[in-house]
C-alpha cells in the first residue's frame, strides 16, 4: 500500500508539472469511457475556459454529445465561464444545428456560461483544450459511443454503461509542447 500511495503522488506532482503523457486505447465495444471517466482528472477548480475543436458537432446524436460534455463541465467545476466550439456546418440543412446550438447557448448563459461557436470548412483534426494546460485529443471527437440497441436498453442515459468504438486518446500538458 504504501508503494501504491508513492506512485499515486508521483503521478500527481507529475500532472501538476506537467510532465504526465498518457494514451487510453479504448477497444471496440468496451464501457467505463464516460465524459466523467475521460476528463474529470484534467479537471482544476481554476478551469474556467475550454475550446472544444470537433468537426462532427452536427447531427443530433453528435450535438447531444456536445450537449453531455457541457453538463459535465458544469458539474465538476464551477468556475467554467467559456466554452469555445469550433466546428463544421451541417452540409446540407443546418437549421437544426444552428437552433440547438443556439439554444444551447441560451441554456448555459443561464448558468454564468459563454458558448462562442465558430465554423470552418477545413477542420478535421480533433482536440479539447483546458486553460489550466491540458490538452486531451480524442481520435473520433467526442462521437466515440456506440448507438444504443434500443431507448430502453442499458446505456442509453449513462454513457458510462454505453459501448464504444475503438479510438485512442492522448493526454499531455501545454508546458512540454513544442510551437513551431
Amino acid at each position: 500500500m504504501d508503494r501504491a500511495e508513492q506512485i499515486k503522488s508521483h503521478v500527481n506532482q507529475m500532472k501538476e508539472d506537467g510532465k504526465y503523457h498518457e494514451q487510453i486505447k479504448i477497444s471496440e465495444d468496451a464501457t467505463g469511457y464516460c465524459y466523467e471517466a475521460l476528463f474529470k482528472p484534467y479537471i482544476s477548480s481554476a478551469l474556467s475556459e475550454i475550446w472544444v475543436e470537433d468537426p462532427y458537432i452536427r447531427h443530433t446524436h453528435q450535438l447531444y454529445n456536445f450537449l453531455r460534455f457541457c453538463e459535465m463541465l458544469l458539474k465538476s467545476c464551477g468556475k467554467v465561464n467559456k466554452i469555445h466550439l469550433l466546428t463544421s456546418q451541417d452540409e446540407g440543412d443546418n437549421t437544426q444545428q444552428n437552433s440547438a446550438l443556439s439554444e444551447l447557448r441560451g441554456s448555459l448563459g443561464g448558468h454564468g456560461v459563454t458558448l462562442d461557436v465558430q465554423y470552418s470548412s477545413t477542420i478535421h483534426d480533433r482536440e479539447i483544450r483546458f486553460d489550466n494546460g491540458w490538452i486531451i485529443k480524442i481520435g473520433r471527437g467526442l462521437d466515440y459511443f456506440k448507438k444504443p440497441k434500443g431507448r430502453f436498453s442499458i446505456g442509453y442515459c449513462d454513457y458510462d454503461l454505453r459501448h464504444c468504438h475503438e479510438t485512442s486518446v492522448d493526454i499531455f500538458h501545454t508546458k512540454h509542447t513544442k510551437t513551431l
